[in-house]
């Protein structure tokens, strides 16, 4: 009985070892594939890395980019400003000179009663000549004002 005894511990040991020795098989199968895959793992953290460096730099660009723009706008804007507020006095400048002239020229005409003036023409188209027309120049400043001043009321070219 001593020797089945120890025939069957040892047998069950045995059978416990070739257990064990397959069940470190298998845990080497799973630790071959855990290592690939650490491996791929380490691939694509270097991959997002690089590009999270890439994006790092792009982000950086655009910053730059984005402050020259809002710089060269800026001054632009200041220039457009400056330049729409030149062009507003200038034109309360014409508007004074038109008034003046129209002044000037209203002067310059001989006066007559109001109900007595026809309206006046429209100036007839003179025909294609070769010879120049002389006409005296406070005459054609006064008609050329005059003309003015009558497109600016009727909402003419003037307006």
């Amino acid at each position: 009985m001593n020797h089945s005894l120890g025939l069957i511990i040892e047998s069950l040991v045995a059978v416990l070892l070739v257990l064990t020795i397959g069940y470190c098989m298998l845990l080497n199968s799973r630790l071959k594939r855990l290592k690939a895959d650490e491996h791929s793992l380490k691939a694509v953290i270097a991959e997002l890395i690089t590009a999270t460096e890439i994006a790092e730099r792009a982000i950086g660009g655009l910053k730059l980019a984005v402050r020259d723009v809002n710089d060269n706008l800026g001054n632009q804007l200041a220039a457009a400003t400056q330049m729409s507020d030149q062009l507003r006095k200038q034109l309360a400048e014409s508007d004074g000179v038109v008034r003046r002239l129209s002044r000037i020229a209203s002067a310059a005409r001989p006066v007559t009663s109001p109900e007595a003036a026809p309206e006046p023409a429209p100036a007839p188209v003179p025909a294609i000549t070769t010879e120049p027309v002389r006409v005296s120049s406070a005459k054609a400043v006064a008609a050329a004002a005059q003309a003015f001043s009558e497109r600016r009321r009727t909402g003419g070219l003037a307006a």
